[in-house]
């Protein structure tokens, strides 16, 4: 009989197409090994990877950690998740103080530039990351300012957005299905941190994760994110365009792989080839190209368009290929072709050492790399007590007495100097937690404020009272002095 695992990490990706549960142990070494892998189909409540049908997705996640704690003989008592998909994008924000003339910068001012750009509001959006871009100290551009005189002070920040509803409906299902979460982290940035090397990040690269329903655009320059988008298309798209020669998606998706090439030569296209439908029906070989080749050209120039035009010659690192579309038969040729950058790789793995008999991870198809990086980001176990092989057959999901709460996990609210541009997602209870303390700090400020303020009008009072009575005393002195001189003869 297997022993039950005592010590993994845990973590789910929500993917448009399917939401992926992984289990893994740390090494000494480094390495990780793969103790168990599940899916379920996401299809019916996650749109371009969001959540849209809280139910449903709940009862996919506690699918998912039902079939996990069974495969490892253990509860789970909280997990990792990532967050991406459809409307994150990162907008840039400066932050400006002005200084007493031949002020030393101090950690403290950073901090405090950091909040401020933390506790920015945007309408509809939450501030999920704040990556600095560098600080400007008077007129020179400095990326660690602390210690230098200045008199202004200004910080560039990219801070990440996505909508406030689907942030609320991701920490909805995880209550609803009573799963504790140890981390949340923005999908494509542990994804890059899994897939990139430094000289790549260093010297400018743009990464594109090829989805279903989405294509994620992440551009480096100098160890910094300089701009992340979401386009809302993806290979699914292709599949729905082949779909309209009259057929199910189903057989679309088997003649996209099958026959689908991203570049094909005019000189290598058979006029008189036909690629089978079904038994009665087939497409020319010529119209079937047209058909992929217009769809993947549309979300090559969207991606294209994402890369800043500032960024656009410093890319040495080139760019970077990953998802299940970037296996599409001449991707790189095709990317090469439309924007003219020579150096383009096809991250198939992640540059972490894994071990795993698992087929969907010794594939090496670029589809696992997203949640493996999110695994690798891991550092609190996620084991909780092991199941008893004697376990109560009308109560077998009766919760663990000491498995850990969302809210247990950040009992102190973290600032935004420990968490900012590590892709590190503030959880709702960690949030509310944050505000909370943010209020009180208020309410304490207002209190001090009302008492200087009472104090002050004391003093004042104080000070026109002796004022009014020395005046008076004076005025007696005066005349009192005035009576009693002589008068002359």
């Amino acid at each position: 009989m297997r022993m039950a695992a005592r010590e993994f990490i845990v973590a789910i990706e929500l993917g448009s197409s399917k939401i992926t549960g992984i289990a893994g142990k740390k090494n000494l070494d480094g390495s990780i090994s793969v103790l168990a892998v599940v899916k379920e189909d996401a299809t019916q409540c996650i749109r371009k990877g969001v959540v849209y049908n809280i139910d449903k997705t709940a009862q996919c996640l506690t699918n998912i950690i039902t079939k996990l704690k069974n495969q490892l003989k253990s509860e789970i008592a909280h997990v990792y998740v990532g967050v991406g998909g459809q409307s994150i994008r990162s907008v840039r924000n400066v932050i400006v103080k002005e200084l007493p003339a031949e002020t030393i910068i101090t950690t403290e001012m950073i901090n405090e530039l950091m909040d401020t750009n933390r506790n920015m509001s945007y309408p509809e959006q939450e501030i999920l990351d704040a990556a600095t871009q560098e600080y400007k100290v008077d007129n020179q551009y400095q990326l660690d300012p602390v210690g230098i005189k200045a008199d202004r002070l200004e910080g560039n920040f990219l801070n990440i957005l996505w909508r406030k509803s689907f942030y609320n409906n991701l920490n909805n299902c995880f209550d609803k299905a009573g799963i504790a979460i140890a981390e949340m982290y923005l999908a494509p940035l542990a994804l890059a941190d899994s897939v990139l090397n430094e000289a790549e990040k260093r010297g400018g690269c743009v990464l594109v994760d090829l989805g279903a329903d989405t294509t994620t655009v992440s551009v480096y320059h100098k160890n910094v994110l300089r701009h992340l988008a979401v386009i809302p298309l993806g290979g699914s798209n292709i599949t729905k365009d082949i779909a309209s020669l009259q057929m199910e998606e189903r057989e679309a998706e088997k003649m996209k792989l099958k026959y689908g090439s991203a570049y094909t030569d005019n000189s290598d296209i058979d006029s008189a080839l036909s690629y089978p439908i079904d038994q009665e029906r087939s497409v020319e070989s010529r119209k079937f190209i047209e058909i992929v080749e217009a769809r993947l050209n549309e979300i090559i120039e969207n991606v294209w368009y994402q890369v800043p035009s500032e960024y656009a010659d410093k890319l040495l690192g080139g760019i970077i290929l990953t998802g299940g579309g970037s296996n599409m038969k001449c991707i790189e040729r095709a990317f090469r072709l439309h924007t003219h950058i020579e150096k383009i790789r096809v991250a198939k793995f992640v540059n972490h050492t894994i071990t795993s008999g698992n087929p969907d991870i010794t594939a090496h198809n670029g589809t696992m790399n997203t949640v493996l990086g999110l695994l690798a980001k891991g550092d609190i176990n996620c084991a909780g007590p092991e199941i008893s092989a004697t376990r109560d057959m009308f109560n077998p999901e009766k919760p663990a007495a000491d498995t850990a709460t969302t809210a247990g996990l950040h009992a102190t609210p973290r600032t935004a100097g420990e968490i900012a541009g590590k892709g590190v997602v503030l959880t709702q209870a960690e949030k509310e937690k944050a505000e909370e303390e943010k209020r009180r700090k208020e309410e304490e400020e207002r209190r001090r404020l009302e008492e200087e303020e009472e104090r002050r009008l004391k003093e004042e009072e104080e000070r026109r009272k002796n004022n009014f009575w020395n005046k008076t005393w004076d005025k007696l002195k005066h005349f009192g002095n005035a009576i009693m001189e002589p008068e002359d003869d």
